[in-house]
């Protein structure tokens, strides 16, 4: 049975969850059941139980985990502590702001947006869906978030976004992306090219261009871009997202260059593996995953999205003055290797 001093929970991570001497057989004994193996933790180790919930993307429900955390705690469920890093907010860093932020209805746009709202900003949510929009909408009552269906891709979807954020924009975060199907150049498809190209570049730069005028006539704004490890590197992921991350980069540190003197920050976030990351395609390339496997193997660790929102809004806050230009790796340690 857990200790007293420190009972096993939902918030506990999965490194302790696997050394605890009834928390480790069941978590094995849950891999086992979904033909996992422990080393494919390795990654994880310091995230929160509770994470795996979003890793499985719906193949486990919460109860699975509850269930566990019943188990060892003797068929019921302990107050809750906290297990590794949790968010603080930070009252008021974003009263009197708008920032947009795409991608805002899933994954690190969700969070960030969510961030952003319960620190006091205004919130211009953008993502393709709706539905998941108004979900956002109705988890933080007590909020302003102006919520934008569409398409970034396209020049009307930009001007609607321009149109609901008003005359004053303190911030954009550009976090919509979508991955390839790791095929290398001479397997990579025009479709292929062309959608990943303008989601990940062509979108940002559409938006950017839109909010930068309002940020000139104030003298101040901050956009954040969300690059990737595959940014930094060429093993990370397919030649269209690798050459997407790449673009990012250098359309941040251009427009940090020119934008600077008016009082305008422009940086990236480089992200790792990331626990509730953008969605692959249904078919990926077996030669680009061959070749790339060994390299993905190697990362670190997984972030929640949580986490990545956290270094997105610090760029994107009055906390990143005098950060200009820079690509944050936000990729627990990865770059290093």
């Amino acid at each position: 049975m857990a200790t007293e001093s420190k009972p096993l929970t939902g918030n506990s991570t999965i490194g302790e969850w696997l050394a605890h001497p009834e928390g480790g057989p069941a978590v094995k004994g849950l891999l086992a059941a979904s033909g996992a193996t422990e080393e494919s933790l390795a990654p994880v180790l310091g995230l929160p139980l509770q994470q795996l919930v979003a890793l499985s993307q719906g193949q486990m429900p919460q109860s699975v985990i509850d269930d566990l955390v019943k188990a060892v705690n003797g068929g019921v469920i302990p107050e809750s502590e906290a297990g590794g890093w949790q968010e603080k907010i930070t009252g008021g860093r974003f009263s009197g702001k708008t920032v947009v932020v795409t991608g805002a209805a899933s994954g690190i746009g969700r969070a960030t947006a969510s961030r952003i709202a319960r620190e006091g900003g205004r919130v211009i949510a953008v993502d393709i869906s709706a539905e998941k929009l108004d979900e956002l909408v109705a988890a933080l009552p007590g909020t302003e978030i102006v919520t934008v269906a569409g398409d970034i891709t396209k020049q009307e979807s930009v001007d609607a976004i321009i149109a609901a954020a008003g005359e004053k924009i303190d911030g954009l975060a550009n976090v919509a992306g979508i991955n390839d199907d790791f095929s290398p150049l001479h397997e990579t498809s025009d479709a292929m090219w062309d959608r990943v190209m303008g989601v990940n570049v062509t979108g940002a730069f559409k938006l950017s261009r839109g909010v930068l005028p309002a940020m000139v006539a104030a003298g101040s704004g901050s956009i954040v871009n969300v690059a990737s490890e595959a940014g930094l590197r060429g093993n990370a992921s397919g030649n269209a997202y690798t050459t997407s991350k790449h673009a990012v980069i250098g359309m941040t540190r251009s427009a940090a260059f020119q934008y600077g003197p008016h009082g305008i920050r422009v940086n990236a976030v480089a992200p790792g593996g990331v626990a509730t990351g953008i969605p692959f395609p249904a078919h990926v390339s077996e030669a680009g995953s061959a070749r790339l496997q060994p390299f993905q193997s190697m990362i670190p660790s997984l972030a929640t999205a949580e986490q990545l929102a956290a270094s997105i809004t610090f760029l994107l806050s009055d906390d990143g003055v005098n950060i200009n230009g820079a690509t944050l790796p936000s990729d627990g340690g990865w770059s290093v290797q």
